[in-house]
Formats: C-alpha cells, sequence, structure tokens
C-alpha cells in the first residue's frame, strides 16, 4: 500500500489504544514508511497556452489563478472576495497548507476578467439577500463575534457554487463554494482536446507556477515563501528542471 495510507493505519492504531482503551502500545518494533520523492510533472508555457484556450468560464478564471499564482485547488476555491488586493496585486491566502497565511502575486492581466466574474457573482449575491439569505460559512466562530459579517461582500466566496445547501451542522441555507470536481473534469477535458499526453491535475499549474519562475530566475528563497512550504527541500524540487536533460547530463545521440 502506499506510504501515506500505512502511516495513517499505524496513527489510528497508535490513538486507538493510547486514547480509547487507554492502554498504550509499548514495545512495538514498527518501521515508519518514507514517502518516496517523486519529480512532479511541470507543464511548458506552451502546453499552458493550449490548455487554456481550450477553458472558458469559471474553470477558465479558476486555472488561470492556479497557474498565475501558484494555489492549490482547496485555496482557489475557497477565496473571499476581500482576499484579492487589486492595487497591491496580491492575493492573501488564509489558512493555508499547516494554517498558516502567506500573499501571492496576483496577476493583473486577469484584473478585467475577475472583475467581470465579480460583478455576475455579486448579482446572485444580492438576490439571495432579497430572499433573506445570502449568508456564508465563517470559521472560528467569527459569526457570533461580527453578527453582520456573514451577508457582507466582502467575505463571500469567489467562486460560489450554483445551488444553495443546507449546512448539516447549523441547519443554515447557504451558497457554498465551487466543488472542485467542476474544476478537475474542465482540466481532464481541457488536456485532451489540446493533445498533451502527460499527467495533468490541478496541482500541476501549481508546480508549473514555482518552475517557470525558477526558468525566469526568481530566487528559491522567495519561491519558497509564495507556495508556503515550511521546508526549502519541498522547493528544491523544482530544481529539476534548471537541468538540460536527465541530471543535466546530455544524451550521447545528440552527439552522433
Amino acid at each position: 500500500m502506499a506510504a501515506s495510507t500505512q502511516n495513517q493505519a499505524f496513527n489510528a492504531l497508535v490513538f486507538l489504544y493510547k486514547r480509547i482503551l487507554e492502554s498504550p502500545l509499548e514495545g512495538v518494533e514498527a518501521a515508519r514508511t518514507r514517502k518516496e520523492k517523486r519529480i512532479p510533472v511541470v507543464l511548458t508555457r506552451e502546453e499552458v497556452k493550449r490548455v487554456l484556450a481550450f477553458l472558458e468560464g469559471t474553470p477558465e478564471l479558476l486555472v488561470k489563478l492556479l497557474y498565475g499564482s501558484g494555489l492549490r485547488i482547496t485555496e482557489a476555491v475557497r477565496l473571499r472576495v476581500q482576499d484579492i488586493d487589486y492595487g497591491y496585486k496580491q492575493i492573501t491566502v488564509r489558512n493555508g497548507k499547516g494554517m498558516q497565511d502567506r500573499a501571492t502575486p496576483f496577476p493583473e492581466s486577469l484584473a478585467p476578467l475577475l472583475h467581470n466574474h465579480l460583478e455576475r457573482v455579486k448579482a446572485v449575491h444580492e438576490q439571495d439577500l432579497a430572499l433573506g439569505l445570502g449568508a456564508v460559512y465563517l470559521p472560528y466562530a467569527l459569526a457570533r463575534k461580527y453578527p453582520n459579517a456573514e451577508k457582507a461582500w466582502s467575505w463571500q466566496y469567489v467562486f460560489p457554487s450554483r445551488n444553495l445547501s443546507v449546512d448539516p451542522r447549523s441547519g443554515v441555507t447557504r451558497r457554498h463554494h465551487i466543488d472542485q470536481s467542476v474544476v478537475n473534469k474542465a482540466i481532464k477535458q481541457a488536456v485532451v482536446k489540446a493533445s498533451i499526453n502527460k499527467k495533468v491535475s490541478a496541482h500541476t499549474f501549481r508546480h508549473s507556477f514555482a518552475t517557470h519562475l525558477l526558468q525566469r530566475g526568481t530566487d528559491i528563497r522567495t519561491i519558497q515563501s509564495l507556495l508556503g512550504h515550511k521546508d526549502l527541500e519541498t522547493t528544491m524540487i523544482y530544481t529539476h528542471v534548471l537541468k538540460l536533460g536527465g541530471e543535466g547530463v546530455v544524451s550521447p545521440l545528440d552527439d552522433l
């Protein structure tokens, strides 16, 4: 089984015996498996253009943010209106991986497209308010601290769902953010139409963001900060693209 699956099962057993059964496991010799390092799939700039050419609507805008700002798919769909700063040309990612905030660049060329998109989103939000709805989920009990914030425009999702849904925990009818599967399906179809023979996912555009910044000469520490990596070693995986050929070796066939 995969390393992550094995470690999850191991942790579950440790938790069961320590916290539930109150009989900690002692003297058990079990080796933790390590996740093998894999070279990430990266698209060339030309391939990114080809994929974007076959996207439209909300998926197109979302994928452009993934590539233009280096966001994870979960971070992109959870963006709030107030997280985008047009003046400083940056996006603030709230509660990213590791529950940390970070700032990442906002593509200036995307501003007109996003502005038109938000105008449509705001119209839908105003319709919801007219129906007595329009509330959005707020984390960390902010809804109790700021009673009017859940209906404020600044707290609304940039990419809301088309349909209203009932929150199973509170029973409140809300408009949640768009589901990730919508974007993933659109990417899969676009890759097929673009005739790209690579295993492309939403995360591939984040990999491409980091790799293309490296090619332009951006400092590795800066890229680490933009991606939100705790360990520089995680970011160093993108340096493979700076080598021409495997490990920087030129194939002997090219010398014939």
